[in-house]
Formats: structure tokens, C-alpha cells, sequence
């Protein structure tokens, strides 16, 4: 093993050990904090013009000899306006695939210690580089500040701590070697001197996503990596900068510690040239980590049959309305949920069921009008200082986001209509407040596709059970990754806790206070579950790393010294 990785394992034993337990427990644990005020103050105040001194220049990274292209791709546009002016080489996808695959062995030898060392030094740098990256999230996938921050940074790095743990959970399980004897009565044992291997699958594809351009590579990008899989990462075209930041942190530690850097490599592409389709048919490919569309995600595991596929794509969120006991806490919880980066999260509700003769409150009856009324002011109200609207929704990420909300008006009646906002400090951003539409159950067409953006629907029902049905053949045929429910009755609640099992979906139950149901907290919650269609796996368990390796074992007679 590499002294320097043993060094790195040996530094960051006690974080490992920390998260081992905090799988166990479930509890809130972090190592990464979250506040702005836990940094150096010098980190925090320099990110911004850090980040502008990597603007309008090249980005530089390891590549091995013999696959640069001699070519450059850059397209980044920040969704507060302006573009970044960053280029990126572009390798010879062919050349570098196979380059990453001669250097297995060597990754793969360096042993579970080492590789685990490794990691958990990149995280704690990447920790470290938490400001610098938050600008860079923030100008490619449209977060604001705060949510760039924490998403981007902490957040992100807790996921990836989270699979790297359960990697080691995984592989610890598996001695190195082992003495195996079998009486024969009265003639001597059988005795076997048997060594096992923990062999990784080869190279490892992870497709990033725009809007979430660490928080969902990270899990994929450190379950495999920790495994012994060399892992290349392909960008999405839009944002690309934090991704190739968060590889050159990479490349770094690992030359550190000896080994080659480009074991973690960058992949960018453009609109016009795309190369993930041909990158996940590489039979050198044999894990594949994706985040996207429900079209490209299926593609994936259609015709990717060479490797292991792990993707999350598109679902209907849904939230069930029976009987709340404070409708304005509910409202105010549901207002966030639908503004917050303006809905442009994996986990932010788009169907909102609600019985057509309306719901009983604390305060008395109240009808489906008023309910969805309600919910619209508290939207309004929550929005309606502009400085704190875009602090709260962020930018558009795409264009055809925009588009989308444009398009959706004629899906219903509108209820509260998306208006643009003008940032202060960056006029052109693209910021729209949520559009809120109420349909009939009946219309299922407007409600059981994705609308992703700030686009939800109040969906009239005839009654609980009939929203309950819907949700369930919803989210049966679309899948979901959060489920929402609201009732005053334990036997209703409990019916709700066996729908969530039956389609396979998180439950978060009466949210009105400080916890929202598209928010998920690493080392308690399961982001997704892997049992419906949004997702064919979670973040993160030890099915998301288990299967990255394969142990081969060798055996022999035993000879006695």
C-alpha cells in the first residue's frame, strides 16, 4: 500500500469510523458543515473573485498520452446571464476509456485501505473548497447562494462520504484470506489455504446532471471509485465547471499518493456533439451512474446491457391532502417546497390531491377552492419580497424550462399564475416564481407527466380514497421519489404509511414546520428507493455499492512451513 494513502486512511479513520455509525443509527450526523460561518473567513469573501479569475480561460487537467484530441469544448451560460467563457479539452473518448482501463490493476492493487484513504482526502478537500465550488454550482445550474453552498458543498460531500462508508462496510466483510479444513474421519483433515480478491467491475461512466452538478454525481462517482473502479465523469455541457473542479481535486490526491491521476477523468461534450450514448456502449464500460430524463435513463438500461446501470429520472411528486390540523403552517411548508430553487429538484411535488367537497381543519371545513386558494397565497405571501423571492428560487437552469412554463397555462385553470422576477444584482437572470394549475382528477394527462420546473396542479378528487388511488397509479406507472400526505387521523395516516410501501416511495407525513418533503438529509434518509420508476436505486445503501465489485478467490493445498 502507498504510505501516503495509508497516511490519508489513518488521518480520516475516526470520520469513517463516525459514519459507520451513523448508517447504523440513522440519527442527524455531518462532518461537512453547513454554515457559512464554520469557513475561513478569508475562503468565504475570496470564492467570488476566484471563481472570476477561472472565468474566460482554459481549464486545465490530467489526461494520460495519446488521447488528447487537440480539440476544446465550452459552452457554460450562467442562468444569471453572462456566460463563463471556460474551455475544456476534449480527450479522444475511444483513447481515454481504454487508458483508464490499463490503470485498474494498479488502483485495483492498492487495497481497500488505500482507496478508502484516498476518497475520504478528497472529500475533506473538497470540503475545504466548499465556497469556491458553491460559485461554480451556482453559475451553471442556477442555485442560489445558499442552496449552491450547501447543495453543492456539504451536502454533496456527505453523500459521497455516505457510499464511500458503505463501501467499506462492504468490502470489510470480505477477509483476505482464510484456512479451510474438512475432517475425513479417520484419515486426515482436507485443509485449503484460500485468498479472496476484491476486483472491480471496470471503468466506471458517470453521466452528471445540470441542475445538480455534485449532489448527484458524488454518490456514484465515490461508490465506485472506493471500489477499485477507475471512474471517468461525463459532464453535462451546461455545467461542466464544478465536475471539473471536483476532478482536478481528485487527480490531485491521487498523484499525491502515487498513483495515476487520471484514475478520475472528465469527459465534456457539447449540445451539437454529444458523446454519452457512445461512451456507455464502450464494452470497457461496465457501471454506469445516471441522473436525468426518464427517456435517456431507460435508453440507458436498455441498451447499456454490458454494464450495471443506476439511474434516477423522472417521477410524479405527489403530496395526498385528507385533514390538516393547522392549514396556514401547511401551506407555508407547502410554499417552500414548491418555490424553493423553483421546483427544479428531483423531489419537488407536482401533483397535489385534495377532495373535491374539501377537508376538515382545526378550524372547520374548508372547501377544494379555498384549499388551493390557500395554498396559492401562501406562495404569494412567501414571495413577496423580491430580494428574499430570489434568494429562495434561484435562476432557470434551461431555456426550455422557460418554454415549459409557457406551454403548461393551458394544461388548467390558473390558480397563481409564474411571474418573471428581476434580480437585483443579476438583471438577466431568468427567474420565475411557481405556476400553480388546478385540474380535475379525471385529466391525467396534464398531471402524470413530468412538468419539471416551478410547474405543480391541485388535483380535485372525489374523495381520500380516490386520491389515494390516483397517487398510486401514478406513481406505479411514472414512479416518484417523495410522497406527501396530510391527515388528522392515525387509521388514515397508517393507510398512507402502507401506500408508501406499496409503491415504493418515501413518506414524509404532515409537514408544517422546518422539514420539507423535497429535502433528504445523508446517513438517515434513503433518496429514493430503487422500487419504482423514478429510480432503479437509492442514495445510498449497500445494493448501490455492493455490486461495483466481485470477489475472486483463489485456492491452494495447504503446506505446512
Amino acid at each position: 500500500m502507498s504510505s501516503v494513502a495509508q497516511q490519508m486512511f489513518q488521518r480520516h479513520r475516526e470520520t469513517l469510523d463516525q459514519a459507520l455509525a451513523a448508517i447504523a443509527d440513522r440519527g442527524f450526523w455531518t462532518p461537512y458543515p453547513e454554515s457559512l460561518k464554520q469557513y475561513p473567513d478569508d475562503a468565504v469573501k475570496g470564492a467570488p473573485q476566484r471563481f472570476e479569475q477561472m472565468l474566460r480561460k482554459p481549464f486545465a487537467l490530467s489526461l494520460p498520452g495519446g488521447v488528447d484530441s487537440g480539440e476544446s469544448v465550452g459552452e457554460e451560460v450562467s442562468p444569471y446571464g453572462f456566460e463563463l467563457g471556460v474551455s475544456y479539452a476534449r480527450p479522444d473518448a475511444d483513447a481515454l476509456v481504454s487508458a483508464m482501463g490499463s490503470v485498474l490493476p494498479e488502483w485495483r492493487d492498492a487495497g481497500v485501505e488505500a482507496r478508502v484513504g484516498v476518497c475520504l482526502e478528497i472529500l475533506a478537500r473538497l470540503n475545504a473548497l466548499s465556497p469556491d465550488i458553491a460559485q461554480a454550482v451556482m453559475h451553471t445550474s442556477g442555485q442560489a447562494p445558499m442552496m449552491a453552498f450547501q447543495a453543492g458543498g456539504p451536502h454533496a460531500q456527505d453523500r459521497g462520504l455516505e457510499a464511500v462508508t458503505y463501501a467499506w462496510q462492504a468490502m470489510s466483510q470480505v477477509p483476505s484470506q482464510a484456512r479451510w479444513e474438512k475432517p475425513q474421519g479417520k484419515h486426515g483433515p482436507l485443509v485449503l489455504d484460500k485468498r479472496y480478491h476484491i476486483v472491480p467491475r471496470g471503468v466506471s461512466l458517470v453521466v452528471a446532471c445540470s441542475t445538480f452538478p455534485t449532489w448527484n454525481t458524488y454518490p456514484g462517482l465515490f461508490a465506485s471509485l472506493a471500489t477499485g473502479n477507475p471512474v471517468l465523469v461525463k459532464a453535462h455541457p451546461g455545467a461542466v465547471l464544478p465536475v471539473a473542479m471536483t476532478v482536478k481535486v481528485a487527480q490531485e490526491v491521487l498523484a499525491e499518493a502515487g498513483f495515476s491521476p487520471w484514475i478520475v477523468s472528465l469527459v465534456p461534450d457539447s449540445q451539437a456533439a454529444p458523446v454519452t450514448k457512445r461512451l456507455a456502449l464502450d464494452s470497457a464500460v461496465k457501471l454506469i451512474d445516471f441522473t436525468g430524463s426518464s427517456a435517456f435513463g431507460n435508453w440507458l438500461e436498455d441498451n447499456a446491457r454490458q454494464a450495471r446501470v443506476y439511474s434516477e429520472k423522472s417521477g410524479i411528486n405527489s403530496v395526498i391532502i385528507d385533514s390538516v390540523d393547522n392549514l396556514k403552517a401547511v401551506t407555508q411548508n407547502l410554499a417552500f417546497t414548491l418555490s424553493l430553487y423553483s421546483g427544479q429538484m428531483c423531489t419537488t411535488t407536482q401533483a397535489i390531491y385534495v377532495p373535491k367537497g374539501g377537508i376538515q381543519t382545526s378550524e372547520g371545513h374548508v372547501g377544494f377552492d379555498e384549499v388551493a386558494a390557500a395554498i396559492a397565497t401562501a406562495v404569494e405571501k412567501f414571495l413577496s419580497d423580491n430580494d428574499r423571492a430570489c434568494a429562495v428560487l434561484g435562476a432557470i437552469q434551461s431555456c426550455a424550462t422557460e418554454e415549459r412554463i409557457a406551454a403548461s397555462r393551458a394544461l388548467g385553470e390558473v390558480v397563481l399564475d409564474s411571474e418573471a422576477r428581476v434580480h437585483a444584482q443579476f438583471p438577466k437572470a431568468r427567474v420565475h416564481t411557481p405556476l400553480l394549475l388546478k385540474v380535475d382528477g379525471d385529466n391525467k394527462a396534464a398531471y402524470r407527466e413530468e412538468r419539471f420546473g416551478p410547474i405543480s396542479f391541485i388535483v380535485a378528487t372525489e374523495d381520500t380514497d380516490h386520491s389515494m388511488a390516483l397517487a398510486r397509479e401514478v406513481i406505479s406507472e411514472q414512479g416518484a421519489i417523495t410522497l406527501g400526505a396530510y391527515t388528522t387521523e392515525e387509521a388514515v395516516a397508517e393507510r398512507f404509511e402502507r401506500l408508501a410501501m406499496d409503491v415504493a416511495v418515501p413518506l414524509s407525513l404532515n409537514m408544517d414546520g422546518g422539514v420539507f418533503v423535497n429535502q433528504s438529509a445523508a446517513f438517515s434518509d434513503f433518496h429514493a428507493t430503487g422500487g419504482n420508476p423514478a429510480a432503479n436505486a437509492s442514495l445510498s445503501n449497500l445494493a448501490f455499492v455492493a455490486d461495483r465489485f466481485v470477489v475472486v478467490q483463489s485456492r491452494r493445498h495447504h503446506t505446512a512451513a
